[in-house]
């Protein structure tokens, strides 16, 4: 079918007090794993494509890009492909012309005024462009080999009040949200904040977005999703499975040599974990 836009899945998870499950892919083993799960438990997914897995891909988006529209196309379920934890103003620049229909622009390292600046110069790109555009308030550490941030950390989550003029001004349609969570975890041990959380969902007209959510247990992503988070984003948690995998056909055949063979069993244990956590998220 062809490729759904980010902003209609959120959009219609936001209104249903669901939320839309977001994978971050790497390889076109991400890409069929996450299509191949949503398939599997009949949901719509967004592919996400982050300015780190472009500079992997030695700072090409158009490659992964274009296989990921090819196999989104072919899927029996609704795919949208978004382009995840932009801070290159050319590479946003990119994204219009390569499948996307979302973008989410991360200027949440600078200071507030500049954040706000540089988001509601993306903003007024993004919509000319008819893209949705996602942006960060607050501090979701763990991104660009930083240790896992301390969510405990003075300053760390997301001021409500902050946040509604944050949207108001910046004109984004969407919202990631520190409540708690943390990039690249690898331990499912977050509690997070729901009061804040309660607090962001009655003072925001927008869907907000869960990123870090890897180390978030099921019963947290549960409560989460009940609380207003219309978008979870998921990475780390398909690089453990993957690898995992990986590492355990390799351990048990020493002789292999053929990449097919680890390369299926790690898509396969991808492919698991995405359905799993799409079936934590409409529970």
């Amino acid at each position: 079918m062809p490729l759904a836009a980010t902003g209609d899945l959120v959009t219609a998870a936001a209104e249903a007090r669901t939320a839309v499950a977001a994978f971050n892919i790497i390889t076109l083993e991400h890409v069929e794993a996450v299509i191949a799960g949503a398939e599997s438990v009949a949901a719509p997914v967004v592919l996400q494509v982050s300015e780190n897995a472009v500079k992997f891909r030695y700072g090409r988006l158009l490659p992964l890009a274009r296989a990921a529209a090819a196999a989104a196309e072919r899927a029996s379920v609704p795919v949208a492909l978004h382009l995840d934890h932009v801070q290159s103003d050319d590479l946003l620049r990119q994204a219009s012309g390569a499948g996307f229909s979302s973008v989410m622009y991360d200027a949440a390292r600078l200071p507030y005024e500049e954040n706000l600046a540089a988001t509601r110069a993306a903003a007024d790109w993004a919509h000319a462009q008819g893209l949705w555009i996602e942006a960060e308030l607050g501090a979701v550490g763990g991104k660009n080999g930083e240790p896992p941030l301390d969510a405990h950390a003075p300053g760390a989550r997301t001021d409500p009040a902050e946040a509604r003029a944050f949207v108001a001004d910046s004109g984004v349609d969407a919202l990631a949200v520190a409540i708690g969570s943390s990039h690249a975890m690898t331990t499912r041990t977050t509690a997070l904040d729901h009061d804040r959380l309660k607090r962001l969902t009655a003072a925001l007209g927008v869907p907000l977005v869960l990123h870090g959510s890897s180390g978030v247990p099921d019963d947290e992503l549960v409560a989460a999703v009940a609380g207003g988070i219309a978008k979870v984003n998921v990475g780390t948690a398909l690089n453990i499975a993957m690898t995992g995998a990986v590492r355990e056909f390799l351990a048990a055949h020493p002789e292999a040599v053929d990449s097919r063979k680890y390369l299926s069993v790690g898509r396969e244990a991808m492919a698991r974990t995405v359905a799993r956590l799409i079936r934590v998220l409409s529970a």
